[in-house]
């Protein structure tokens, strides 16, 4: 019960009994606490015996006994007196006239503390002092705490309960005004000071925090501040309470041990976390692979022993509790040597044209070497570089210049795990001038002239010696014996079987040529043998054709002349009957 209202039954008893009978009476509040430092009020009223109502006049005054009601010894306030000269400084603010003695005291010390007892004199008859009703002035040192209170969508609830995230959410801070000048404020931990109002000075101080619940306010303390500024010292007195909120995963990430992008080949872990209230009932795993999503497994750990390039890409991890659910990603970027792409290659025109391309991550560097020295631009070396992708690199070379030996052309690719090479062999042709360039063309002509004729000449005989054999299609069998000898006792060899039985000729079909003179000179022969074609040596015959029938041949062999040197020649029929002699002389 505060001060205003026991003072209101107080009063109503006082016109209730006045009703009957007016007598000696007093309205107090029974305990006042007071800051030491600061001030105090006493909400006071009073009544007396109607035959006195004369005697209180403006000239009344009111006194203040401590501990008893002795006059002498025991008063400690008179406003008829100066407050100097008192042990109460202080004033009654309310007007005795009307019976109101509402007094304020100031400067309160500890020894303040005690009962205290009210006396009024007027004029005339009028000293009375109210012996049976008194108050207790308790002087503290430190202002009485303030109460905070939760209300969610305007309902008390109790300070452990937990609030929903998105629910208005508000906060009371109350605190009973003691006596001060400037009167005590209230502060928020996370608001400035509430200026008062002119109401709430002499009564109860009230604040209100008001929001949104969040995530962000689970578990935050809030505290109310009230604060005394006196004239040596400033004090104050907190009051808090702990805000519990439930809401969805918050903060949602994944870690990975030891990195993101790690080497091929060693053991990878991806951590999933979530901030949730209730905790996170489970995590799951999934991957993205050909744009579509693959689950993988649950639990907040996913580990790979021994990772290759075919675990990069995407990786999401879901968490969820009974109010939601979050999710998180990473990228798994693998890194690996870099690799020199077997497309790599040289083309040859009037320039050498070569490319390199090399995949490699992290992206690698791309160098030519020419016959082991590093190329750049210059005017007989043109470089260019093309960037495939994030992990892929292409370069070109074009070279100008011409070597007089066969050089090597080095594609050299790294990066910070390794590096790569290929070689590419080249034939370069020196050109000292350039009338060389039209020397070359007269000296390839020429050689070209020279083998069309050969080739023409070849083709030729080709076709000669093909018609002859294509219209004789028999073939002499070589002997090992003489048939007989000529008149200077040579040997002559006679053909005595045909490979194969000729066509007898035919009026549409008339006999090809049938006679061949040949002639050997030069020859030493060594036996009476044929050589054969292992035997050939540089022995050579000329061998004449004739007519088309044995009577046409017959009468040229007469015809022809005799070789010089009294060699001898001899007409050979390429095709006669089968007992037809090859005369041959060695």
């Amino acid at each position: 019960m505060d001060i205003w209202t026991a003072e209101k039954i107080i009063l109503l008893g006082f016109l209730l009994k006045g009703v009957c009978c007016r007598d000696f009476s007093i309205s107090l509040p029974q305990n006042i606490q007071a800051l030491s430092g600061s001030c105090v009020i006493i909400k006071c009223r009073f009544e007396i015996q109607e035959k006195y109502d004369k005697d209180l006049t403006e000239r009344a005054t009111g006194l203040w006994l401590k501990d008893w009601i002795d006059l002498n010894n025991n008063l400690v306030f008179n406003s008829g007196t100066t407050s100097q000269k008192s042990f109460m400084k202080g004033n009654i603010t309310g007007k005795l006239k009307d019976k109101n003695c509402t007094t304020v005291f100031h400067d309160l010390r500890s020894y303040h503390s005690g009962q205290y007892y009210f006396r009024i004199e007027g004029e005339g008859g009028l000293k009375w002092t109210f012996p049976k009703t008194s108050v207790s002035i308790n002087v503290i040192d430190s202002p009485p705490k303030p109460t905070v209170q939760l209300y969610v969508e305007q309902k008390e609830v109790q300070d452990q309960e937990e609030v929903l995230e998105g629910r208005s959410v508000s906060l009371r801070c109350s605190a009973e005004t003691l006596c001060s000048s400037p009167p005590p404020t209230l502060t928020w931990s996370s608001t400035p000071r509430i200026p008062l109002s002119e109401s709430s000075r002499l009564e109860e101080l009230i604040s209100d925090l008001n929001f949104t619940a969040t995530h962000r306010q689970h578990r935050v303390t809030f505290t109310c501040t009230i604060t005394y500024q006196l004239q040596d010292e400033n004090k104050t007195a907190q009051d808090n309470i702990t805000l519990h909120v439930q809401y969805s995963p918050k903060n949602t990430s994944v870690s990975v041990l030891p990195s993101s992008s790690v080497l091929e080949g060693v053991s990878v872990t991806l951590t999933c976390s979530s901030d949730a209230n209730p905790a996170v009932l489970n995590y799951t795993w999934s991957r993205e692979s050909e744009g579509q999503m693959e689950q993988l497994q649950t639990g907040d750990n996913l580990t790979f022993d021994r990772i290759d390039l075919k675990h990069r890409g995407w990786y999401y991890c879901n968490a969820q509790n009974q109010h939601g659910t979050q999710n998180s990603s990473v990228m798994l970027n693998i890194q690996y040597v870099p690799q020199i792409s077997p497309s790599s290659s040289c083309t040859r025109t009037d320039v050498t044209v070569c490319f390199c391309e090399a995949d490699g991550n992290p992206s690698p560097e791309l160098e030519w070497h020419l016959s082991g020295r590093p190329v750049t631009n210059s005017s007989n070396t043109f470089i260019s570089e093309e960037r495939l992708s994030s992990t892929g690199l292409r370069s070109s070379i074009t070279l100008h210049q011409f070597l007089t030996h066969t050089s090597t052309l080095q594609c050299v690719s790294r990066n910070t795990h390794g590096t790569d090479e290929q070689l590419f062999h080249l034939v370069f042709i020196t050109q000292k001038a350039p009338w060389f360039n039209i020397y070359s063309l007269l000296v390839g002509v020429a050689a070209g002239t020279s083998f069309m004729a050969i080739l023409w000449v070849t083709t030729l005989l080709y076709k000669c010696i093909f018609r002859t054999q294509s219209g004789d299609k028999a073939a002499l069998i070589q002997t090992d014996r003489a048939d007989s000898v000529d008149s200077r006792g040579e040997p002559f060899y006679a053909n005595n079987a045909m490979t194969s039985s000729a066509e007898a000729p035919t009026l549409n079909h008339p006999e090809p040529l049938h006679y061949s003179t040949i002639n050997f000179t030069n020859t030493n022969p060594e036996s009476n043998h044929i050589r054969g074609i292992s035997m050939l040596t540089t022995d050579y015959a000329v061998v004449r054709y004739f007519g088309q029938n044995i009577e046409d041949s017959e009468e040229k062999i007469r015809k022809v002349p005799s070789m010089p040197h009294g060699e001898d020649i001899y007409q050979v029929p390429h095709k006669a009957a089968t007992k037809a002699n090859l005369h041959v002389k060695t």
